[in-house]
């Protein structure tokens, strides 16, 4: 599954990863490549929940990417 990942550094410094589709769905990291790597655990542990819990999972967001 993919899931479209928001990332934003913060004033501090830190870079936020949000998961829109995933409502709570939120971890940071020192550097781009941290944020993503635990934004990434935090969606397998999210969706694990959700299946635990006999609760719907999101279906992943599709987006196209347009250049202009």
């Amino acid at each position: 599954m993919q899931y479209r990942v928001l990332v934003e550094q913060d004033e501090d410094g830190m870079f936020v990863a949000e998961v829109p589709s995933l409502p709570g769905c939120i971890s940071q990291g020192a550097t781009r490549d941290e944020a993503i790597a635990n934004i990434r655990e935090a969606i397998q542990a999210y969706v694990e929940s959700l299946k635990k819990h006999n609760e719907p999972v999101p279906l992943p967001i599709t987006q196209e990417v347009v250049e202009v």
